[in-house]
């Protein structure tokens, strides 16, 4: 009977037949349907995940390139000209010592006098010269007085602006908070006041030098202030035109109209030692000093319209030990510099010409951070606001120019994230990751050269000591090893992929790292007796009858080397302290340090490579014995059959096979250890240095975020930073996955026509 249908009956194709005679068929397609859309599905939401996080991360990494925005808030005329002038911390209210001798005082904004505080310890005399230390006015009257006046702002209880109306400005007043005898009018004038010393002046007059005044404060066993009373001669060639002494009173510079810049200790105020001296280009009269924050970096204006900035480091070969270093030169203003202000909160600073042009500029990264701005000509005076959020130019015709500045960043450019920075103190530039400090003077240090080292260089000692492990042991595990050995070793190496790390990292830190400390010389001698040790053992093993040899199942003579392994580990262990003393005079840590230069820390890059080793090794393991147990047999059998031995077979054949899968397996491994955070965070101290001494710790990237983003502030540089570090190790693992694949693939198509 024909199986053909009938010409009653209309053709059905094979899937309608199969749907329609078939439900268990149509059940099984509408699950592979479903299951391919959830695959999809998945793969898709992944992607998006991936996605969704680069995007969050470029979010909060863009603002750090933004550049500076200084925009001018507004502009006006004083009625009266106004020397050292001062903004409060809302930038409401304009001080400054006016003609008459009085305090005026005005609202930035506008320039309405809101008051006039005369300061009535003058008594008749008359300003000669005067200088600010923060919150305090220091003038020094033609009578030869030295009066101390503090500003104090008091703000006034006026509810909420409405629609339109300014809130009003704080009160100021004066509080006199001390007076001293000087004997002579100076023209010049710094001075710093620290807590525990009392005041410190510099002052220079129409005589030759510059005078010291210090008034030291102590409190006797009784309790009673003692106070005493120093006063010294610097001997200063030239005639000084500027002055500057640093917050602690221990550090002072001397310009003078020769360009000389002299740098001396006052740490001592009856015996002043000139420590360092220096020179402008071309020997332009010094216009302009002031200190960053911090005090150690100066900022030196000259009638050139030169500005650098300055700070003393080490020199063995001067009699005082030190050298005033240019750090930091910045192009030049067209005409002389009039005015310096430093900022309160980072190691920006203004600068301002004759010319009326005022640039923002950033000491760290030597860059100028806006286009330079147009003050209402020749500036005299220049604040920058307690908040560093605006600054303000004073023009000698009493013009006024109040800056909003939004400056967030300043100390991050590419150079200073990757390249060599020249950082207060250090004798040259270097690369340093060092985000906080004791105090908020601190200079933050944001290289992250030393976390990509110290990530390279604990990735390369991990897989140093897992990828020959790992694929030797894959490799006898798929070819030479026992069936059952190998169905008891493949779960156990799998089991160890699920140890948590911090497990891990917990026992390196506690245990592997103390243990190693004492006897390094055992863990050295265990590379060379391990090895001999073991091969004496197979040359033993082979050296024995047959019949004894065959009593031992194929693929199981592995085992007898595990007593082997234990006993030489044992012997190494035992002949340590005889290592020590016949190879390295009884102290190892002492002669590394001698002989080689080289520092030993407990934590270290070893026990680092142990224990990220043995984390990595079951990712190696698996994928490798997979790769090498899936060559086709066919390959196997046809090498032996042409007269190969097993081993040769293995090395020459199934290796290279099984390449694609091995180099996956690497990489795949890599991309663990290069991730990895808690064995680095708890096994190694965390110093970002560079240095490949195995014996020296690092730190890596992935184990700076854990440890700095919960002390970082939102928002801030530093957490913007590690944003990057986070975008640089997806980036790493992305680059090195796409080179792998793409090594992978060639490999395959080089080996799968075997």
């Amino acid at each position: 009977m024909s199986s053909y249908p009938s010409e009653s009956e209309p053709p059905v194709g094979a899937a309608e037949r199969g749907l329609t005679r078939s439900p268990g068929l149509r059940r099984r397609l509408l699950a592979d349907a479903a299951a391919r859309w959830v695959v999809t599905a998945g793969g898709l939401a992944t992607i998006a995940a991936i996605l969704a996080i680069l995007t969050f991360i470029g979010i909060e990494v863009v603002p750090l390139w933004r550049a500076a925005r200084v925009e001018l808030a507004s502009q006006f005329r004083l009625a009266r000209e106004l020397r050292l002038p001062a903004l409060d911390a809302s930038r409401s209210v304009l001080v400054g010592l006016a003609p008459g001798d009085v305090l005026d005082v005005v609202r930035a904004g506008d320039g309405k006098p809101l008051s006039a505080l005369p300061i009535a310890a003058l008594a008749g005399q008359s300003v000669a010269a005067a200088t600010r230390v923060r919150d305090t006015l220091l003038l020094a009257t033609d009578a030869g007085r030295l009066l101390a006046e503090r500003v104090v702002f008091t703000p006034r209880a006026s509810g909420e602006a409405s629609a339109g109306v300014a809130p009003a400005a704080p009160d100021a007043s004066l509080v006199d908070v001390g007076q001293w005898e000087l004997g002579v009018a100076p023209r010049l004038l710094a001075s710093s006041m620290p807590g525990d010393k009392g005041l410190v002046v510099l002052y220079a007059t129409a005589e030759p030098g510059v005078q010291v005044f210090a008034s030291v404060e102590k409190k006797n066993v009784f309790g009673a202030v003692q106070r005493r009373e120093v006063r010294r001669t610097l001997a200063v060639p030239g005639d000084p035109t500027a002055l500057v002494v640093n917050s602690a009173g221990t550090r002072a510079y001397v310009g003078t109209d020769g360009g000389e810049l002299q740098f001396w200790n006052l740490a001592d105020p009856e015996k002043p030692e000139r420590v360092a001296a220096a020179r402008t280009a071309d020997g332009a009269a010094i216009t302009a000093l002031t200190y960053l924050i911090g005090d150690t970096s100066l900022v030196v204006g000259d009638a050139a319209g030169g500005v650098n900035v300055w700070f003393p480091v080490r020199d063995a070969t001067q009699a005082s030990g030190w050298r005033l270093q240019l750090v930091h030169p910045f192009d030049p203003h067209p005409q002389a510099v009039t005015a310096l202000a430093a900022s309160p909160r980072d190691r920006s600073f203004l600068s301002a010409d004759a010319s009326g042009q005022v640039v923002l500029r950033h000491a760290t990264t030597n860059r100028d951070l806006a286009a330079p701005l147009a003050a209402g000509g020749p500036v005299a005076a220049l604040v920058y606001a307690p908040k560093a959020n605006g600054g303000l130019a004073i023009a000698r015709s009493g013009e006024v120019s109040d800056w909003d500045i939004s400056n967030p960043h300043p100390e991050v450019t590419f150079g200073s994230l990757f390249g060599k920075v020249w950082y207060d103190g250090y004798e040259a530039p270097a690369y340093v990751w060092q985000s906080t400090g004791g105090t908020d003077e601190f200079e933050p240090k944001l290289s992250l050269r030393p976390l990509i080292f110290g990530t390279i260089k604990g990735t390369s000692y991990a897989l140093l000591f897992a990828v020959p492990l790992a694929v030797l042991a894959a490799l006898y595990t798929s070819q030479f090893a026992h069936p059952s050995m190998r169905n008891v070793v493949k779960p156990i190496v799998e089991v160890m992929a699920a140890l948590p790390s911090v497990v891990l990292g917990f026992l390196a830190g506690l245990w592997l790292a103390p243990a190693i400390e004492g006897h390094v010389p055992a863990v050295l001698a265990m590379f060379v007796v391990g090895p001999v040790g073991i091969v004496a053992a197979c040359v033993a093993y082979k050296a024995l009858p047959r019949e004894l040899r065959g009593r031992v199942p194929g693929g199981l003579e592995v085992v007898l080397l595990v007593p082997v392994l234990i006993a030489l580990c044992a012997l190494s262990w035992a002949l340590n302290g005889w290592v020590e003393r016949l190879f390295f005079g009884g102290n190892f840590q002492q002669w590394l340090l001698n002989s080689a230069g080289l520092s030993f820390d407990q934590r270290n890059s070893l026990v680092v490579g142990f224990a990220m080793g043995f984390a990595v090794i079951p990712i190696i393991f698996t994928i490798s014995e997979d790769a090498l147990a899936n060559v086709p047999r066919r390959l196997v059998s046809a090498s032996v059959a042409l007269g190969a031995t097993a081993w040769q077979t293995a090395v020459r054949v199934v290796l290279p096979t099984a390449s694609p899968g091995i180099f996956s397996a690497v990489m795949v491994g890599f991309g663990r250890a290069v991730g990895e955070t808690m064995i680095v965070l708890m096994a190694t101290g965390n110093t970002p240095i560079f240095d490949w001494n195995i014996f020296n710790g690092m730190r890596t990237l992935s184990a700076n975020i854990a440890v700095e983003i919960s002390e970082a502030p939102f928002g801030g540089t530093l957490y913007r930073v590690l944003f990057l570090a986070a975008l640089l190790l997806f980036i790493a693992t992305f680059v090195v996955n796409t080179v792998a694949e793409v090594v992978r693939q060639r490999l395959r198509r080089r080996y799968q026509e075997l």
